[in-house]
């Protein structure tokens, strides 16, 4: 059964950090695009970053361009977001996806994964 387990959220005051990691187990997910989305209250689902099945291509939202950075590690089938300089606007639950056959220019439309973790809740105090 393929599962995708984030973890790493949590609440943090503005300005500080938070390292979101996505553990995949029941398969390998070396030849997949993985992607970072999250959800605030009353809103729909947003792109936030994706990483290319070799990590060789990364992708950002313009909203966290400069600030999150996701990363891989296939030997752990792992994917992380680093986010630096936290916002209140950046208070959601993130959630981790993982899909084989993106097409180009799809990445960032939730859409296009198939495979989803559970969410784990991020929290920026002002």
């Amino acid at each position: 059964q393929v599962q995708l387990v984030e973890s790493g959220g949590g609440l943090v005051q503005a300005g500080g950090s938070l390292r979101l990691s996505c553990a995949a187990s029941g398969r390998t997910f070396s030849s997949y695009t993985m992607g970072w989305f999250r959800q605030a209250p009353g809103k729909e689902r947003e792109f936030v970053a994706a990483i290319s099945w070799n990590g060789g291509r990364t992708y950002y939202a313009d909203s966290v361009k400069g600030r999150f950075t996701i990363s891989r590690d296939p030997a752990k089938n792992t994917v992380c977001l680093q986010m630096n300089s936290l916002k209140p606007e950046d208070t959601a639950v993130y959630y981790c996806a993982a899909e084989s056959g993106i097409l180009p220019g799809s990445y960032d439309y939730p859409a296009s994964y198939y495979y989803w973790g559970q969410g784990t809740r991020v929290t920026v105090s002002s």
